[in-house]
């Protein structure tokens, strides 16, 4: 397909590009085949990432992008960038999100259609479709070739903490999200049973619940790695795990971009929304019921999901060959 003329214009001598995707681990991971194509694209360019530092490791990990721009939401207009030739809008459809992207006074937006910023040259959300896919489509039409599947990364640097471990993840961003412990619990002594190595991770507000999990399962206390591991630590923990178990969040997008086998429990989101490609190391188990993901209790759905159903599909992921 010929790229359109006002593509051409952005790519051939483009001096910087700014991509704005100020979120999560899972952002980031699902925007790769995005940011790879405008990586593609635009050969000589300074591609610019505006999102949370912390995030700076795996972007650069992606060779996608030559920096970072510390952003983290909307709610504060984004440092000074230099010459913007190109502002690409990665982080959503809203008003906010175009509007921080225009104050840099870009050459250009490439964003989807907003009639609330006064941008109409996108092309149209769709709400229902892969958050994959979504990104992909929106460079598209701008005429950079994006490819979903392109959603691998490197072997990290770093050495894993705990080698050929099983990784049981029980947070998620959101209560709605989170299936509860008592079961991970028990997923987590079933694979301990059965002579699997189990450590159990979270963020530093995590701690209590890693533990809790770490208690009911009997595992020894030093398999809780909550709020010990960098993001690099975590990555090196997946890339070389055994299997990873956790709900919908980004150690979810980890496994997939390693390719680590996973069991996925999915509720209220489908995971035709988040869910990882369609590859047999990855078992995703869902009740089909949609909800609320911000919600402030676990979503039925993902409450009928049981232990049971996840410690069988534990052990049909590590009879996967592990990559």
């Amino acid at each position: 397909m010929p790229v359109p003329r006002a593509v051409v214009a952005v790519t051939a001598g483009a001096r910087g590009a700014l991509v704005l995707r100020a979120l999560g681990l899972g952002d980031l991971l699902t925007a790769v085949p995005a940011l790879r194509a405008l990586r593609r694209g635009m050969p000589g360019a300074r591609i610019t990432l505006a999102a949370p530092p912390v995030l700076e490791p795996l972007a650069r990990a992606t060779g996608a992008v030559d920096g970072v721009l510390p952003a983290d939401g909307l709610e504060a207009p984004l440092p000074p960038a230099g010459p913007v030739d190109a502002a690409v809008n990665l982080h959503g459809r809203g008003p906010e999100s175009h509007r921080l992207l225009a104050a840099l006074a870009p050459g250009r937006l490439l964003a989807f259609a907003c009639p609330g910023a006064r941008h109409s040259g996108g092309p149209a959300w769709d709400p229902g479709e892969h958050e994959v896919a979504r990104w992909c489509r929106l460079v598209a039409a701008y005429g950079f070739d994006a490819d979903p599947g392109d959603l691998d990364l490197p072997a990290p640097a770093a050495a894993s903490p705990a080698p050929g471990a099983v990784v049981v993840h029980p947070g998620a961003a959101f209560p709605a999200r989170r299936w509860p412990p008592e079961r991970f619990a028990a997923v987590a002594a079933a694979l301990r049973g059965g002579g699997e190595r189990v450590v159990v991770t979270g963020g530093p507000g995590e701690a209590r619940l890693a533990r809790r999990v770490v208690e009911l399962a009997g595992l020894d206390p030093a398999a809780d790695l909550s709020g010990r591991t960098s993001l690099p630590e975590l990555a090196a923990l997946v890339a070389g795990a055994r299997l990873v178990v956790c709900g919908d969040t980004g150690v979810a997008h980890l496994a997939t971009a390693y390719r680590t086998p996973s069991v996925l429990l999915f509720g209220p989101t489908p995971p035709g929304r988040w869910g990882p490609p369609d590859r047999a190391e990855h078992h995703v188990l869902w009740a089909g019921r949609r909800g609320d993901p911000h919600g402030r209790e676990p979503c039925p759905g993902l409450l009928e999901i049981t232990a049971d159903q996840a410690v069988e599909a534990a052990g049909k992921a590590l009879a996967h060959p592990n990559r």
